[in-house]
């Protein structure tokens, strides 16, 4: 018998976007403030609808980290996965992945946030990673996100592509927003905001 359980990252295991605390991190408070007062106007697009999820994650990105050598980028994101990203994991959430190894689940995280600051952490605690990738060029972060955000439908398509779901007899689903709902359609359990108390 084969089982396997996808979790949303960003909300579900964790309390909040790690993407803003890492440029945080990354960035000092300061220079992340007036960062976030000169992308107003793309919030409030966001917000009305006026663009998409992608257009709005790739106007943060190349504002904060565009040119950025991509392995001065990724010693900083392992630097944040080992300092600040444990303290933003939800206890239930880590005792649940836990449980549902010792049962013999295949434990993957499927996340619209990058790939750079949560694989270090994923790999300490065995859990596969399927998330977004950033475009690199010339060894230097543009910005851009390679191919389409893994969000939404995205995230379907990407489990699709690495899984044969009709193997596995258990499918959990573990998600906290809009975002993950198409995900949460393909499990035989699906666990919407499971950890918030």
């Amino acid at each position: 018998m084969k089982r396997i359980a996808f979790f949303d990252f960003d909300g579900t295991i964790t309390t909040r976007d790690t993407m803003f605390e890492l440029i945080k991190h990354q960035k000092g408070g300061v220079r992340y403030r007036i960062g976030f007062l000169l992308n107003i106007p793309v919030f409030a697009a966001l917000k009305l609808k006026l663009i998409s999820n992608q257009f709005a994650k790739e106007k943060l990105l190349t504002y904060f980290f565009k040119g950025t050598s991509s392995g001065i980028f990724q010693a900083a994101c392992d630097d944040f996965a080992g300092a600040k990203l444990p303290g933003l994991i939800r206890p239930a959430a880590l005792t649940e992945i836990e449980k549902l190894r010792s049962e013999d689940f295949e434990v993957v995280i499927v996340s619209a946030s990058a790939e750079n600051w949560i694989k270090q952490w994923a790999g300490e605690n065995g859990i596969r990673l399927i998330a977004t990738q950033l475009q690199t060029v010339d060894g230097r972060i543009t910005g851009k996100i390679e191919g389409i955000n893994c969000n939404q439908a995205e995230k379907t398509v990407r489990i699709k592509a690495a899984y044969s779901l009709s193997d596995y007899q258990d499918i959990y689903c573990y998600g906290d927003s809009s975002g993950d709902k198409q995900m949460l359609a393909l499990a035989t359990k699906s666990f919407y905001k499971p950890f918030r108390n």
